[in-house]
């Protein structure tokens, strides 16, 4: 990680301004914010650790956790909830044993939720590595993650 790191940072003066600039070429480079990253990112722009942290805790777009291999991402706009989103992304839940916005411990399943994904007319949806689940059911959900352990 360091030789990555230093090589971020050499095409940067150092400043404040590049903050947000940084911290989205660390995470390009690792898939999230290392702790470690974050405060070598500190000292370099010479502000507090405490500084980029609130930074980076504040845009939705950083992650302060790895992504799984396999992820998950459940639609909780108007026409997938009218049709079981909720009870989806409860059986998700169970299933994987993690919380919208977490990853399993072994890195193998992230769970996001979005407002949409367009794809109202086959609500209730899942996005799994960007392919599209229609229909679904909690039973549905079951059967994708117990498939051969995969989904």
């Amino acid at each position: 990680m360091e030789y990555s790191l230093s090589e971020i940072l050499s095409s940067y003066k150092g400043t404040q301004g590049e903050l947000i600039p940084i911290l989205q070429k660390v995470q390009a480079e690792f898939g999230y914010l290392p702790e470690e990253a974050m405060n070598r990112v500190a000292e370099f722009c010479r502000v507090a650790e405490s500084k980029v942290f609130g930074i980076a805790s504040f845009y939705a777009q950083f992650r302060f956790v790895p992504l799984g291999r396999t992820q998950v991402t459940a639609c909780r706009g108007t026409a997938c909830h009218v049709r079981g989103a909720p009870q989806i992304v409860d059986e998700l839940k169970r299933q994987l044993g993690i919380e919208e916005g977490e990853t399993t411990p072994d890195l193998e399943y992230s769970l996001e939720t979005v407002a949409c994904i367009g794809c109202c007319a086959l609500a209730p949806c899942l996005v799994i590595n960007g392919k599209v689940e229609s229909k679904m059911t909690p039973k549905k959900v079951k059967e994708l993650l117990t498939k051969g352990g995969q989904v």
